[in-house]
């Protein structure tokens, strides 16, 4: 298991996993970021996705109102088990709800311990970022993220109301680990 790079050698195994994402009902916005990927343009121009994926490290390529994020995929033996973002600075609306690190495991892989392993590998990469503190949010709703944190070190600072469209009225957790 390893943090690498976005990398075309893993199309069809990330293309499977955006069909799991986009099928997948959950409650909560894990799955948004995989919603409006188009499946017949990532399987024709996987190359140009990629490259945009890796430029938001640079700053560049990104949607308004987002801060430039270096995003690592997750994979085991091969194969696409999610991603990580680690944001480089926050804006105020990552500071109330989205905080430094974000991750998703892919629907067939949860509840196997591929959460709690990519959460501590965005640490260690955080920190060769050069964070020393940052900031985790989480649906309230979504406990095994919760745990995750907690294990990680995570300290509970507030609850706060989503304000966000679609998720109005469900709060968030905020939490802070300083990477050691």
């Amino acid at each position: 298991m390893e943090l690498i790079e976005p990398s075309t050698e893993y199309k069809d195994s990330f293309i499977e996993a955006v069909k799991e994402f986009q099928a997948d009902n959950d409650y909560t916005n894990r799955n948004r970021r995989y919603r409006n990927l188009s499946i017949p343009k990532l399987e024709n121009d996987f190359g140009s996705f990629v490259a945009e994926v890796g430029s938001h490290a640079e700053g560049k390529n990104l949607q308004e109102g987002y801060v430039p994020e270096t995003e690592y995929w997750f994979v085991d033996n091969g194969e696409f088990i999610g991603r990580t973002s680690i944001r480089h600075r926050l804006n105020d609306k990552l500071t109330y709800i989205g905080g430094h690190i974000g991750y998703d495991i892919r629907p067939t892989k949860r509840g196997k311990g591929y959460g709690n392993k990519i959460f501590e590998l965005a640490l260690r990469k955080g920190k060769e970022l050069g964070l020393t503190r940052v900031l985790i949010t989480s649906d309230a709703r979504n406990i095994a993220s919760r745990k995750i944190i907690e294990k990680n070190g995570g300290v509970f600072e507030n609850k706060v109301v989503n304000h966000e469209k679609g998720f109005e009225g469900f709060d968030a957790l905020r939490y802070w680990i300083d990477i050691k």
